[in-house]
């Protein structure tokens, strides 16, 4: 080579270490260029997908890459943005399957077994996470070996995504796969789990037994923390184990409450109201599907602490939830396992979960979905001590007693505002509660203390809500 015609790297201003680094970075966008087509965990083999909504597909492909799904005799296709990540929505479908679905780009990803049906996320804290079988500290749900044994229901599908906390809003949820409901899959541990969400899938196998179509359950549950772990923006559950559930198609959603947002006194507990209202309306933002329907389950009975009207407070607070539209409640005061706040009767509480969804999700006629719900009251006169005329919601085809026995859990107060054990009595849809100890009365509570299982309950079996006609606290 004539040194003449040689051209010096230093004297052009670029050296060696700089062409390293342009070839380094050719290469890196050549193999970024041609980078495989990859999808979340929450879409794969098994899945369930939402019936009668347009479907959304989404994942990551090489900057600029065409992606190009294909589900059933429908397709669609898209290019990936500069950073790679790509999203298209397929035509809606009934109910059905299976399917198999193609995801075409520099490589081609193919899922089987897919089922269109409906979709829940099924989230809270302890009492959601509970599995059917034995877990540590908690007795298991009843006849829990059987259920097991039982749990055989091939159109039902499960996914549990483990507890991950992020500071930041993740992608894509971890070690998470669909699982056809069998009794090997319904006990399969996930991180510090015990098996599948007792609640989640005695719900589930409650619509699917009504609605006779497919149900896909994603349960995302920790416990021991207050719900506002779970809201967003910036809750830190939310952000690794929500957040990347957004784009999927749902139905809607159940919850499961627990006890960690009791809290400190009474007007702690009287936020709960403003911290669910901020998480419904969050996560139904976040989804951008609408007011979907989100049901939940009031906080068990137990020993909280030495008040024992803590709970009650919270009670109303999660009743005073139901003012949002296209919200359910269930009270399973009359199922619980007190003093352990973890009922073992998961099983009429998915039941009961699903009359609200059967009702007012999916139009089902004649249906009672709820126990009585406190409406007005009035006082009446005597003879005798005046007495209070309570008037219900929610009654069903008229009140009862469970056990048969004389109303019980209520009390009543006067003027000097100190209640004192009441009696009371059905009359026609409504009650009378009284007291010789007090001639004027002028406010009633019902079941308000958190160890209090009262009677009082609709024909259908379904219990009566605790309450307070006052505001003096």
């Amino acid at each position: 080579m004539n040194p003449h015609d040689r051209t010096d790297l230093c004297h052009t201003g670029i050296n060696r270490k700089h062409v390293r680094l342009c070839i380094f970075a050719a290469l890196l966008l050549a193999q970024i260029a041609s980078a495989d087509v990859r999808l979340p965990h929450l879409l794969g083999d098994n899945m369930v997908l939402q019936r009668d909504l347009p479907i959304p597909i989404w994942g990551w492909a090489g900057p600029n890459e065409k992606v190009t799904v294909r589900l059933g005799n429908s397709s669609a296709s898209t290019t990936a943005a500069a950073d790679g990540q790509w999203s298209v929505k397929l035509p809606k479908l009934a109910a059905g399957g299976p399917y198999q679905m193609t995801v075409a780009g520099a490589n081609t990803l193919t899922l089987s077994n897919i089922l269109i049906g409906e979709v829940w996320v099924c989230s809270g804290q302890s009492n959601m996470e509970k599995p059917i079988g034995p877990h540590p500290g908690q007795q298991p749900c009843v006849n829990y070996e059987k259920e097991i044994a039982a749990a055989d229901y091939p159109q039902i599908r499960l996914m549990e995504v483990p507890p991950e906390s992020s500071h930041v809003p993740v992608a894509d949820v971890t070690n998470a796969e669909w699982l056809v409901c069998t009794p090997q899959n319904i006990v399969v541990k996930r991180g510090g789990g015990h098996g599948y969400s007792a609640c989640a899938y005695f719900f589930g196998r409650e619509l699917h037994k009504e609605l006779k179509v497919p149900i896909g359950l994603i349960a995302a549950s920790v416990g021991g923390i207050p719900c506002e772990h779970f809201t967003p923006p910036s809750g830190d559950r939310w952000l690794g184990m929500i957040h990347p559930l957004t784009p999927y198609g749902i139905r809607g959603v159940i919850w499961y409450q627990g006890e960690s947002n009791l809290g400190s006194g009474h007007a702690y507990c009287m936020t709960y109201f403003e911290k669910m209202k901020t998480l419904i309306t969050g996560w139904r933002t976040a989804w951008n599907q609408g007011d979907f329907p989100f049901l939940f389950v009031q906080v068990a009975l137990s020993k909280y602490n030495d008040d024992v009207e803590m709970a009650p407070y919270l009670w109303e607070a999660q009743t005073a939830t139901l003012a949002l539209t296209n919200t359910g409640m269930v009270v399973t005061h009359d199922i619980s396992s007190y003093p352990d706040c973890h009922a073992t009767n998961k099983q009429e509480v998915g039941r009961r979960l699903a009359l609200w969804a059967l009702s007012n999700t999916y139009g089902k006629k004649n249906l009672v979905y709820s126990g009585p719900i406190y409406k007005s009251m009035e006082v009446t006169g005597g003879p005798g001590p005046a007495k209070i005329r309570i008037q219900f919601d929610s009654t069903g085809g008229g009140l009862a007693s469970r056990d048969g026995k004389p109303l019980d859990h209520f009390t009543i107060a006067g003027e000097d505002k100190k209640f004192v054990e009441a009696k009371a009595a059905i009359d026609g849809k409504s009650v009378l509660v009284w007291s010789d100890a007090v001639a004027i009365p002028l406010a009633v509570r019902f079941g308000w203390r958190q160890d209090a299982d009262p009677n009082l309950m609709n024909k259908e079996g379904l219990p009566a809500c605790c309450f307070r006609t006052d505001k003096w606290n």
